[in-house]
């Protein structure tokens, strides 16, 4: 005879469920891969260049390479968790605009790149992969800059310590996995959570340990992931370092409501750490743009 499980033990069973289902909904906000395809770069005239790559355990992945001043410096862009790189068109015609070249990929199971991402380690993979085309392609790491969105911002720490670049700019970091969960469901963190996420995505180890400049900026109306984070990253990163924080910027939108100022970190730090001198031509040309409005064209 089959016995049937008491109430209790029904009740409990549903609440460690539930509580299992809060946290992994905190790990759901780090892997949430987009296979459908936005508009193409041509669409705004975009000249670029379809690269694809493998991971050193041989996952074929999917990036462009949209080329700027032959002089200036290479952004590797390491995006945010959703959608793929298509979405991010109107951020890379930010950064042509600043005259930069301009290599981004997705990670595995994004966009029309193979393979599941599962794992913290699976990006860092993928990363890795696309720092080797880069050296194949004979850019010299004096001449990169990491560029981290969101969950990205993870991805250039580690590859900050593991080959150290130009420098490396931050938008909207977090601190770890573990906070973001706390964060979400505290109630479910403090019962299950910190023993079920293994990945820690440990954002402060990380920055902590690297010696390239870093620039941070974080829109003080983020709604997913608090400024504050930010602020604690900043304070734990190494000399030399910049914070800026955007006062109408929300998680996704430090570029277009930034202004005049967060164009200049832009150019101040790209040019200051890449030995970059910004010629009196583009930098005119970047000024007239800004003017009639295309820097804020999406």
């Amino acid at each position: 005879m089959i016995k049937r499980p008491t109430p209790k033990v029904l009740f409990f069973s549903v609440l460690l469920l539930f509580l299992l289902s809060s946290c992994n909904n905190a790990t759901r906000l780090i892997f949430t891969p987009g296979k459908t395809l936005a508009p193409l770069p041509e669409t705004i005239g975009l000249q670029y260049q379809i690269v694809w790559f493998e991971a050193p355990d041989r996952t074929k992945l999917h990036g462009w390479l949209i080329p700027g001043d032959p002089a200036a410096p290479m952004v590797l862009f390491f995006h945010g968790n959703a959608a793929n790189i298509t979405h991010r068109l109107p951020n890379i015609d930010y950064l042509h605009q600043l005259g930069l070249n301009v290599f981004i990929f997705d990670y595995r199971g994004f966009g029309k790149s193979n393979g599941v991402s599962l794992r913290e380690e699976d990006l860092y993979q993928d990363a890795r992969g696309a720092l080797k085309w880069l050296k194949g392609s004979e850019w010299d790491s004096s001449k990169v800059i990491y560029y981290g969105r969101s969950m990205g911002a993870t991805v250039a720490l580690q590859m900050a310590l593991e080959q150290p670049p130009a420098g490396i700019i931050l938008e909207c970091p977090f601190t770890s996995l573990h906070d973001i969960a706390m964060k979400t469901n505290p109630i479910s963190y403090g019962l299950v959570g910190r023993w079920f996420i293994k990945d820690r995505f440990d954002n402060i180890n990380k920055i902590s340990s690297i010696s390239a400049p870093v620039l941070i900026f974080h829109g003080k109306k983020d709604r997913i992931i608090p400024f504050g984070m930010s602020v604690k990253l900043f304070s734990f990163a190494k000399e030399p370092k910049t914070l800026h924080l955007v006062n109408e910027a929300g998680h996704n939108n430090c570029y277009l409501t930034g202004g005049e100022e967060y164009k200049k970190l832009w150019i101040s730090f790209v040019g200051k750490y890449s030995n970059y001198n910004y010629p009196d031509k583009l930098t005119k040309n970047l000024k007239e743009r800004h003017s009639k409005g295309r820097m804020e064209f999406y």
